[in-house]
């Protein structure tokens, strides 16, 4: 069976010979080729509502099981800190069993800013500026700005 790109050639083909062919001939022979197309159009179309509902359907399956592994964070978490709470509820800083050895020990100081206006310059990361694609658009609908334009693309839609 034909590919799509070979069809729509073999009728780009007819098209150039359209001026050695009579009217009869040249239109059955458009029509034949249009009636391929638009059949192996229709199997693509299919396929491709195929793959966007399995992707949706992916989709909504990582969603899951991101909510179930943030859950089950939460709950390790959780106990770790009810763990923590209870041993130093009673003073114990070690528990040593035939499996585990749990103990409570200092982290590593980490860093809390309690108020940035206070802190030396030298401590911020210079970021370059960045542009608000939302706020130009809107202003591009209603006039021009040197260095941007609207720009019309063209996509394909199956209802």
């Amino acid at each position: 069976m034909a590919t799509l790109y070979d069809l729509t050639n073999s009728y780009l083909r007819v098209l150039e010979m359209a001026e050695s062919l009579d009217d009869g001939t040249l239109k059955d022979t458009l029509d034949s080729i249009d009636e391929v197309i638009d059949d192996k159009a229709e199997n693509i179309a299919k396929v491709l509502k195929e793959l966007d509902g399995q992707s949706s359907t992916l989709a909504n399956e990582i969603k899951r099981l991101q909510e179930r592994k943030a859950t089950l964070e939460n709950n390790s978490r959780n106990l770790k800190g009810y763990l923590q709470a209870e041993m130093e509820k009673v003073g114990k800083e070690k528990i040593k069993t035939e499996l585990f050895s749990i103990g409570i020990q200092n982290n590593p100081p980490s860093v809390y800013v309690y108020n940035e206006a206070l802190l030396p310059e030298g401590f911020f990361i210079p970021q370059a500026p960045k542009v608000d694609k939302k706020a130009l658009k809107e202003e591009l609908k209603h006039g021009e700005i040197p260095g941007a334009e609207l720009k019309q693309g063209r996509g394909l839609r199956i209802r």
